[in-house]
């Protein structure tokens, strides 16, 4: 989808991305706070949102900014007082791994979504003691550990994991579900 908003840029936007990212570098905007670059885009520019996205992650690149990858992020979340509850993220990673060629993991500051055509679930380290797992169940299954979600990511339904012992058939089973309905 990138490639198709950056080739169109000129077309849509009066600029080519080399363009925009030389007005943003001269606009006085921190490259590097993509919250700001965006903003300045829409309220002075009128730029559309895709566009923006662009623009900010490539203003960003320029300046020196490098994606973090997968991996950094969740070794940023299992850190400290929550280092311990890593091996249950990689039991739920493992199982969401498992359920098809399709699963794509991406990384977030403060959770880790798992999507298929779209987001499905989601593992959060909510607390010092307890993983979250955050699943899209717009028919949920019967299951007494299922609760209603306020997070992580778009969840609906949630269940909190304290060990690797707690991802088991059951968990999976739901893992099952809200992959099967999300694809």
């Amino acid at each position: 989808m990138m490639s198709a908003v950056t080739d169109s840029m000129a077309e849509r936007t009066g600029r080519t991305l080399e363009q925009w990212v030389e007005l943003v570098a001269g606009s006085g905007v921190d490259p590097l706070d993509q919250n700001a670059v965006r903003r300045w885009l829409r309220e002075v520019h009128g730029v559309k949102q895709n566009s923006q996205w662009a623009i900010a992650d490539a203003a960003a690149r320029a300046a020196g900014w490098v994606r973090p990858t997968v991996e950094g992020y969740v070794d940023a979340q299992y850190t400290g007082a929550k280092a311990a509850l890593r091996p249950i993220f990689d039991a739920v990673h493992a199982a969401a791994l498992a359920l098809g060629d399709d699963v794509v993991v991406e990384g977030r500051g403060t959770y880790v979504p798992f999507v298929r055509k779209r987001q499905f679930a989601a593992v959060a380290a909510a607390t010092a003691s307890r993983v979250d797992l955050g699943l899209r169940l717009p028919d949920p299954p019967a299951s007494p550990r299922l609760q209603a979600a306020t997070a992580p990511g778009s969840a609906t339904h949630r269940v909190q994991l304290t060990a690797v012992a707690d991802v088991d058939d059951e968990v999976r089973g739901l893992l099952r579900a809200a992959y099967e309905q999300n694809g």
